[in-house]
């Protein structure tokens, strides 16, 4: 236990580190490229709450990790826009970074989530 706590102390502060390197993008300007179709949203929620409802059109991080590149446009300087649940949850920064990784240069985070587009009482898919 003594030598789990530091690995996740390392762990914890390399993702915070991660989720403040990608820009945030706001409601309006979110809801201009879903409607203008030049968005790939990144869901990382998990299945379950994927299937519960999610943002129109966003793809399942989780079910689509490791085939990630052939979900995501060619394009690599198009708008790719992960979220996670809430304002607080940083779990967003996986789909992001494995989005970088891939060679996307504009990796921006939706930060209020599902919980903030459910709130401003935005429709969800399922």
């Amino acid at each position: 236990m003594k030598k789990l706590l530091p690995l996740l102390t390392i762990l914890l502060l390399s993702l915070n580190a991660i989720a403040g390197s990608f820009s945030d993008i706001t409601m309006p300007d979110l809801k201009a490229a879903i409607a203008a179709k030049k968005v790939t949203l990144l869901d990382v929620n998990g299945p379950v709450s994927y299937g519960n409802g999610h943002i129109p059109g966003a793809i399942d991080f989780t079910a689509h990790r490791a085939d990630l590149a052939k979900v995501l446009p060619s394009d690599k300087a198009s708008l790719v826009v992960a979220y996670c649940s809430n304002e607080h949850c940083g779990a967003y920064a996986m789909a992001a970074e494995a989005a970088r990784k891939l060679g996307y240069t504009n990796v921006q985070h939706f930060k209020p989530g599902i919980a903030g587009w459910k709130e401003a009482g935005e429709t969800t898919e399922k």
